[in-house]
């Protein structure tokens, strides 16, 4: 298990009001996963993923409970990212984290469909909440 950073839960409330902790994690077993569906991935852009949680462009609403759906651009290199977190909130087990589920660059395509098609919760760079859908 490996800390990725830390979130500003004032972010992630549109997901829950009940965020327990700050801190993100990645588990070996989701790094298998990660190289495993989505192949070199991880190795050429885990340094990114502190960036992705800590300064998302958009949180998405995702298909499970408490979990975030996150498209991030980075800026100088123009790259563009989905992340799924699941959040620990207030009933989940004590021991647990806000961790990574998944993590991949997407393309420019992809990331502009998920933006017109997605109800998202928050644009971080409006600041403003919008309703698609």
């Amino acid at each position: 298990m490996y800390t990725v950073g830390y979130i500003d839960a004032g972010k992630y409330e549109s997901v829950s009001k009940h965020i327990r902790t700050r801190e993100v994690i990645i588990t070996e077993e989701r790094i298998r996963h990660i190289q495993e569906r989505h192949p070199e991935d991880y190795e050429r852009y885990a340094g990114y993923l502190k960036e992705i949680v800590e300064k998302p462009d958009y949180i998405l609403e995702a298909n499970k409970p408490n979990t975030a759906f996150i498209l991030k651009e980075i800026a100088e290199s123009g790259e563009k990212f989905q992340l799924v977190l699941r959040l620990s909130v207030a009933g989940d087990t004590p021991e647990y984290k806000n961790s990574v589920i998944t993590f991949l660059k997407i393309d420019k395509k992809r990331f502009q469909r998920y933006l017109r098609t997605k109800k998202f919760f928050t644009n971080l760079n409006n600041a403003a909440i919008i309703s698609i859908g």
